[in-house]
This record gives structure tokens, sequence and C-alpha cells, in this order.
């Protein structure tokens, strides 16, 4: 058991039986700890802003009235020391570094084995992060090939500038007027973005800012 005394710990899930789970677990590792629950994204928020401190946030990503990247930067504002860890069923390959960049301390995989899991949350709440071996591997491959984790960066600020008008719903020639500019120009420039980016349409532009955009959070 970790020598650990009044950690104070948040566990935000929508579903009952998985806060219940995860709390006998931590009552095996940690010596009496401090556990509050959240079932909402609203929940989570308020626990964040009346609470003194939390050390740990074991945080569902996944919630019928939120789910964004913006929620970790919105706890990050209010408690940000907090060490957060997605504990979500979302596929891990695709959500983990998504998660990851926004500022969260580490992904757990909900389908994880037993094993897997015991360690994970051992391993979190000693050292305050925990990444599979599976994103371990990502990252690194990343590194090498130079991808970039977050990848809005491959946008010019003239592109990103161009993508979030198109995302909040202006047209080529709304755009090119805005900013003064030819209508070809603009469409070249959302071409470019396009394929920056690997999509083909509007929809998964926005959700890739939702994901990764961090400028109004």
């Amino acid at each position: 058991m970790l020598a650990l005394k009044k950690i104070k710990v948040l566990i935000a899930d929508d579903h009952s039986v998985v806060r219940q789970g995860i709390a006998l677990l931590l009552k095996e590792i940690i010596k009496e700890p401090i556990i509050y629950h959240a079932a909402s994204y609203r929940e989570t928020l308020e626990r964040i802003s009346t609470l003194e401190k939390i050390d740990f946030l074991f945080l569902d990503i996944n919630f019928p009235d939120g789910n964004s990247t913006k929620i970790v930067h919105e706890i990050r504002e209010i408690m940000p020391d907090i060490r957060i860890l997605i504990f979500s069923a979302l596929e891990e390959e695709i959500y983990a570094l998504r998660y990851l960049n926004s500022g969260a301390n580490g992904f757990l995989s909900k389908l994880a084995n037993d094993e897997e899991l015991r360690f994970a949350v051992n391993y979190f709440l000693a050292n305050g992060k925990y990444i599979s071996p599976t994103i371990k591997e990502k990252i690194i491959e990343n590194y090498m090939h130079k991808i970039p984790i977050n990848p809005l960066d491959q946008l010019s600020d003239r592109e990103l500038e161009i993508a979030r008008l198109l995302i909040k719903g202006y047209g080529n020639l709304e755009i090119s007027i805005l900013k003064d500019l030819q209508k070809t120009t603009v469409s070249t420039y959302k071409k470019r973005i396009f394929e920056k980016l690997n999509i083909d349409n509007l929809p998964a532009l926005i959700e890739l800012f939702n994901s990764y955009d961090t400028e109004n959070d």
C-alpha cells in the first residue's frame, strides 16, 4: 500500500458502477483517501470550483452534457496543479494524444485488463502521470517522423485564421470580403487546410478544432 495520507481524489464519471469500482481500488492502494464523486461535466467543474484542493482526478470524457478537451483547460484554470488521468472507453490510439496534448497527465482505457488497470492506477498515484506502452510507442513514432501531436500545428497563422472562420460558418465569399482577399485565394487556403489535416469536409474540420484548438478555451 502506498504511503500516502489524506490524498484527495475526484472521480468524474456518469456511471455510478465505474465510480464505485475506482473508489474501491483506490482504498486498496491509498491509506484513508478522501474521495469525491461527480456524475456530469457540470458537476465536475462545480466540484473543482468549490473544493479547496484535489490531488488526483479520474476523468471520463464522454458525459451526456459535454465531451471536449476544453474541460481539461477549464479544470486547469481553476486548479492548475491537479493531476488528471483520463479514464475513457473511447479509442485510445485516437483520443489519448488529443487529451495529453490538451494538458492531461495520462490516459487509461476502460478496456484495460485488471492487471494493467491496477498497475496504471498505482503508477499514476505514485508519479502523477501514466501512458500505456501503446501510446508511448505512438509518441516516439510521431517524433521520429516529425508528425506533430497537435495536427493544427501544421497550419500557418493565416491558415488557422481562415480555418477558424470556416468553422464559425463563414463562406468563402464572406471570408474574402472580411479579410480583403480574392475568393480564389480563400478557396486555395481552404484546399491547403484540408490537405494538411488529411480531411475532406467541414464537419471533420470542426471536430479537429473542438479537439485541439485552445485559443478560445
